[in-house]
């Protein structure tokens, strides 16, 4: 096993694309925690999008914190998790860019206008995730 830097996790997130989970907290202090897609910006934010009214959009708009994990599914299996402060949007042309972008991401470039227009609807918010600590250890089956 080796801890990784943050510039080592900053990479991991990027490259291969891997779905995160992302926990916050529930209003009664419960966790939650639910898989999310996103991408990392050039600024090294985290943008993934979700409901307004689902638990971890009004999670999100009430407390302003997260936390992601990312993992890979091999041997000798490698893990990031991400703490940071979140803010979102609703402006429907940045949902929908990046809607697009992130549905890109995962499902091939020939679908980000599907996604963009399934996604960047009403509704919808737009989550910017800055990281605040990074924590990744690589090769734990090693």
């Amino acid at each position: 096993m080796t801890v990784m830097t943050d510039d080592e996790c900053r990479a991991f997130l990027r490259s291969p694309v891997r779905p995160a989970m992302l926990a916050t907290t529930r209003a009664d202090g419960r966790p939650h925690v639910v898989p999310v897609w996103y991408a990392v910006d050039d600024d090294g934010t985290i943008l993934f999008n979700t409901g307004a009214d689902t638990v971890k959009g009004k999670a999100i708009r009430r407390t302003g914190q997260v936390a992601l994990c990312v993992q890979d599914e091999a041997p000798p299996f490698t893990f990031v998790t991400v703490q940071g402060s979140a803010a979102w949007t609703d402006d429907l042309p940045d949902v929908r860019e990046w809607a697009a972008r992130i549905g890109g991401r995962y499902m091939g470039a020939d679908r980000a206008d599907e996604y963009g227009d399934r996604n960047g609807v009403p509704g919808e918010l737009l989550v910017r995730v800055t990281p605040t600590r990074f924590y990744g250890e690589a090769d734990l089956a090693h």
